[in-house]
């Protein structure tokens, strides 16, 4: 019988996706460029950090991941203070910027720019000990369910504790540049604005 076992194992056809997985695959520059096409929804994660001052950055990597329970997935780069932050607070909150909160979302892109200058003017309240935006058009608290580090950037899962969402129009991010739903359909198409540097 095992020799029964080990012909069928050799008789079977090798998985390419084995092979695959030893090729280099295709460069970075590649890969960026199909990642630019993926249009997405511009957020800005924020929580409290160590010092006891809010800390956020722009984020275009997040997605519904599950209904029941209710649990969102934003993608951070590996090293930012606010990944840090997150890993230690055990909550963050996901606000959704509007269309013509470009400059907020250029503002928290730019690792330049203080956190103190970045929250500076924004209508803020705290919810579960993260800062919300007041003004956004939608946002959620959520506790830190998982942190996986992929590559460059750390996978973050939150656990959905509150939520709350207006009425408006996002602010979309797509081939590297900002845009908006455009005409009265939420499908009617996309204008395209200025672009952040990556």
């Amino acid at each position: 019988m095992a020799d029964l076992a080990l012909n069928l194992a050799l008789a079977r056809p090798p998985d390419p996706g084995e092979q695959l997985r030893d090729e280099p695959g295709p460069d970075t520059e590649h890969c960026l460029r199909l990642y630019a096409k993926l249009a997405s929804g511009v957020t800005v994660v924020t929580t409290q950090g160590g010092d006891g001052r809010p800390t956020g950055m722009t984020v275009s990597s997040l997605t519904s991941l599950s209904a029941r329970p209710p649990l969102l997935l934003a993608c951070l780069r590996n090293g930012s203070h606010t990944l840090s932050a997150i890993g230690g607070q055990g909550v963050f909150a996901v606000n959704l910027l509007r269309d013509n909160q470009r400059s907020r979302a250029v503002r928290f892109a730019d690792p330049a720019v203080s956190p103190s200058e970045r929250f500076r003017e924004i209508p803020l309240r705290p919810v579960l000990g993260a800062p919300v935006f007041g003004d956004a058009l939608g946002w959620s608290v959520c506790l830190v369910e998982d942190i996986r580090r992929y590559g460059d950037h750390s996978a973050v899962v939150g656990r959905v504790a509150v939520v709350q969402v207006a009425s408006g129009r996002p602010l979309l991010w797509h081939d590297r540049r900002f845009g908006s739903l455009a005409g009265a359909g939420a499908g009617a198409g996309a204008g395209v604005g200025e672009g952040v540097p990556r």
